[in-house]
């Protein structure tokens, strides 16, 4: 039953604030579209506490932090006004997939080799490489990296955490190290240096990956010290849009030699004495 109060009956010690934030938004800036995507969307449970999850928070962009061929990166902060405790206020990164000029995506049939398409319009828009055809490429690329982000995450995979996908954005993990002028972006393996000791620590490390990814049934298919942080003592794999099946694509042991080679490639010439092809054959031991 509801009940009128008079003004009288108000009691008068009591406080009601609140504050107004303008819908209009500066350029850079946005509501958070944490709770505007669909579940699915989200990163898969239990999720850092970092995340923020709050209706009130703001996406900032606060600039571009790597461009590529098919994507560019940004660091995006997203994080409830005037607070900065853990759960309201974090930077990642968000990557996101050009819609109408993929110049190179010419070269993804190989990749893509045994994935499906449910809708054959949108099959026949990219073998014609229409301007619909470049929009549905990218909007595949991001999925098809956002799906490999979850999957290598739940498989206990060095990778950054995915965080959302919307459209042709996904928001992740920024991995950082810190440094003289306060908290970076972790360098790539191939402008690192290490020690021998650390050099064996990352190259155990990436054999172990790599052999998990391949008793999944994957392959990274572009793997290199380019694609490859250095966060620290901790290697983290990214850039994963181009995942291979390693039975389903008949070129999926091409690609895992050439991971191999580009990977060894590099750890010897810092010294390490390895080899592609026995990499490779270790790998295939958990393969089947």
């Amino acid at each position: 039953m509801s009940q009128d109060f008079t003004q009288h009956e108000l009691d008068p010690s009591f406080v009601f604030d609140f504050e107004a934030y303008d819908d209009d938004l500066p350029d850079g800036q946005r509501w958070s579209t944490w709770l505007s995507v669909e579940p699915l969307c989200r990163g898969p449970q239990p999720r850092p506490d970092w995340v923020v999850t709050s209706q009130a928070a703001l996406d900032t962009d606060l600039g571009i932090l790597k461009t590529g061929k098919e994507a560019d990166a940004f660091l995006l902060e997203r994080a409830v006004p005037g607070s900065e405790a853990l759960g309201e206020s974090v930077v990642m990164v968000a990557k996101r997939y050009r819609s109408t000029d993929h110049r190179n995506f010419h070269r993804a049939a190989s990749y893509t080799e045994g994935r499906s398409m449910k809708r054959s319009r949108d099959e026949r828009a990219l073998k014609r490489n229409s301007t619909w055809g470049r929009i549905v490429a990218a909007g595949e690329w991001a999925i098809s990296e956002w799906d490999a982000l979850k999957r290598c995450h739940e498989l206990g995979l060095p990778v950054p955490y995915p965080v959302q996908i919307d459209g042709t954005e996904i928001l992740m993990e920024w991995i950082t190290v810190e440094g003289e002028d306060g908290t970076m972006t972790a360098p790539r393996l191939a402008q690192t240096r290490p020690d021998p000791v650390l050099l064996a620590s990352y190259f155990d490390q990436l054999r172990d990956a790599m052999a998990t990814m391949v008793q999944d049934g994957i392959v990274h298919g572009d793997l290199s010290p380019y694609n490859t942080l250095a966060a620290g003592e901790r290697l983290v794999i990214i850039d994963l849009p181009q995942i291979v099946d390693l039975v389903g694509n008949v070129n999926g042991m091409d690609f895992l030699l050439r991971d191999c080679t580009n990977m060894c490639t590099w750890f010897r010439a810092r010294g390490l004495d390895v080899d592609e092809h026995d990499l490779f054959g270790d790998l295939m031991a958990h393969a089947f």
